[in-house]
């Protein structure tokens, strides 16, 4: 879709459009216009012709949630092996989960201080959603599905569908449930709404009280299944939204002489390295980080190249990896 297409959608001129994309005064209906557009539609300007007037850098922005994350170390790997050969550098800003320094990150690379943005997302808000809408340059977007770009994720849905099932196959009736936020449309939402689809699909009801809502800590994993294990009815199986949840999970078990798996089984989700070193190793979920980060990178190059991209979602597959906490005899 070309600007003046675009223009007619939504109503307005053509130079109205160029002056809301590039900061311009603009009176408050006619900005309304070109936003609800810019939201029905998924447009957004020609990368070429910012280019016209903006420095090409050869940098791109990855915008990442937590620094120490492994699951995002492995997401940059994967970025910066496809785009360093092919003569990008990475600018990389750590937000540590604060979402008013990822907006202002956003606004900082909309400024064509970079060729493109990378965004390793988890919560968005409203004020994500204002930036974005007027971003120059072009934006992928990892873990999350976002309307109107391009984005890489990983099945949470049919992942935690299958480490749950994988736990009732192996004899587990009474669940308990450790997530995280809802707003966390992945790792949150879809975690959820997985692992309650397989307990619909064997007749399996829960307790409201044993689900629970952590933050993503080992420490609040070993604090909320101390709340589960605590129980006189207590779960035979516990799903954990996270590796670190599930870690905290194993470790209060073992500290309070609960057997894993014969008493309760644990299951996490991605496969980390913390997996190995629990006293009873964790059954995950292993996600291919990695080749997320190279399909977000190959997304922004084809971006970056062409003029008009359709925005769209890849969806990468899974593998369970099961070890000694759901390995029943």
């Amino acid at each position: 879709m070309n600007i003046t297409e675009f223009a007619q959608i939504a109503g307005v001129s053509k130079s109205a459009v160029s002056r809301y994309f590039n900061d311009g005064y603009l009176s408050d209906s006619k900005r309304k216009q070109i936003e609800d557009a810019v939201e029905k539609t998924g447009y957004s300007p020609s990368i070429k012709a910012h280019n016209v007037c903006k420095r090409i850098t050869r940098l791109v922005g990855v915008i990442i949630p937590k620094l120490s994350s492994e699951s995002c170390a492995r997401e940059v790997e994967g970025i910066s092996r496809v785009l360093n050969e092919e003569g990008y550098q990475l600018l990389l800003v750590n937000s540590s989960n604060n979402y008013q320094k990822e907006v202002e990150y956003l606004e900082l690379f909309r400024n064509n201080r970079v060729d493109g943005v990378i965004f390793l997302g988890t919560i968005f808000t409203p004020l994500h959603d204002a930036i974005l809408k007027k971003m120059r340059v072009p934006v992928v977007i990892v873990g999350q599905e976002y309307k109107g770009f391009c984005c890489v994720c990983h099945d949470d849905f049919k992942a935690a569908y299958a480490i749950t099932e994988l736990m009732i196959k192996r004899g587990g009736k009474n669940p308990g449930f450790i997530g995280v936020t809802e707003n966390d449309k992945a790792a949150g939402l879809a975690r959820k709404e997985g692992f309650l689809e397989a307990l619909s699909d064997y007749n399996i009801e829960i307790r409201k009280n044993n689900m629970l809502t952590a933050d993503f800590t080992m420490d609040s994993g070993y604090e909320k299944a101390e709340i589960l294990l605590k129980k006189h009815n207590k779960p035979d199986f516990i799903f954990c939204a996270t590796d670190n949840i599930g870690a905290g999970a194993v470790i209060f078990a073992h500290n309070h002489g609960i057997t894993v798996p014969e008493e309760v089984m644990i299951a996490g989700i991605g496969d980390s390295h913390l997996c190995k070193v629990t006293s009873s190793s964790l059954t995950s979920v292993h996600f291919h980080y990695e080749t997320a980060g190279e399909e977000a990178a190959h997304m922004l190059l084809l971006s970056l190249k062409k003029e008009n991209i359709i925005p769209k979602t890849l969806t990468l597959d899974y593998e369970i990896v099961e070890r000694e906490s759901t390995k029943r005899t």
